[in-house]
């Protein structure tokens, strides 16, 4: 037998895997646990509906595995705007640019976090704990030490850490979430992709200038870090507070 005929097997089983985490991200994301169904996620991943329990024993299980995906995509992108070579400054500036980013281009996790946030109201045992865990539990550890140490260099204004950290990541939150709010007050579409173009951009200039002790170096730093960060491409249905009507395009 051939090396390659040895691991084919493997490799198969590698791949269907793969495609059922990704068809369960997209079931769970838009129905919740208690929502999704398990056999549109076996056709969607093209696999026989046993393969699922073969692999994840259960829906829960199942649900499990595909938020830790995802939440450690995030994790491992996130550590490493902190681990980059760069001021402390800048590496901040990263970060909110890289989480406005991801509500755009990773519309899932949003989705599953809020299933989640519902879970944890009603004093359902969610996966919360697992994530705070594994995941959100050393990102704030990082962005704490990160944060203090532009502080402590006077790259950044001496002002508790966690309002720094609600000011760049609360920004992009809150514009996500009053989608509604947006449409009615607003003479444009909030979600149209150059408006969120111009957003980030006003998102991260603004940071520039709001927590850099010296505000040419903020607007200096803030224009590096925008010019080798283009925008991900993303089309307007996976847009997690676009319009509905834009799904079926």
């Amino acid at each position: 037998m051939t090396a390659q005929a040895t691991h084919a097997p493997s490799d198969r089983a590698t791949d269907s895997r793969a495609r059922i985490l990704d068809a369960a991200l997209q079931e769970f994301s838009a129905n919740g646990l208690a929502g999704a169904r398990t056999d549109r996620i076996a056709t969607t991943a093209g696999v026989n509906k046993a393969l699922l329990y073969y692999y994840f024993e259960s829906k829960e299980n199942l649900y499990l595995a595909a938020l830790e995906m995802i939440a450690s995509k995030m994790r491992d992108t996130t550590m490493a705007v902190f681990l980059r070579e760069a001021s402390a400054g800048e590496r901040v500036l990263r970060t909110a640019l890289n989480h406005f980013d991801r509500i755009l281009a990773q519309s899932e996790f949003q989705s599953l976090m809020q299933h989640e946030m519902v879970r944890l109201h009603k004093g359902e045992s969610g996966a919360m704990a697992i994530l705070v865990k594994r995941v959100f539990a050393p990102v704030i550890t990082m962005y704490q030490s990160m944060v203090r140490e532009g502080i402590e260099k006077g790259e950044l204004i001496d002002v508790d850490w966690l309002q720094i950290h609600l000011a760049t990541l609360g920004t992009n939150v809150f514009y996500f979430l009053s989608a509604p709010i947006w449409r009615l007050v607003l003479p444009f579409e909030p979600f149209d992709l150059e408006v969120l173009r111009a957003r980030r951009i006003a998102i991260v200039q603004f940071l520039g200038q709001a927590i850099f002790n010296d505000r040419q170096h903020g607007a200096e730093v803030a224009a590096r870090v925008l010019a080798d960060t283009p925008m991900p491409e993303v089309k307007p249905y996976r847009l997690m507070f676009g319009r509905n009507d834009e799904r079926a395009k």
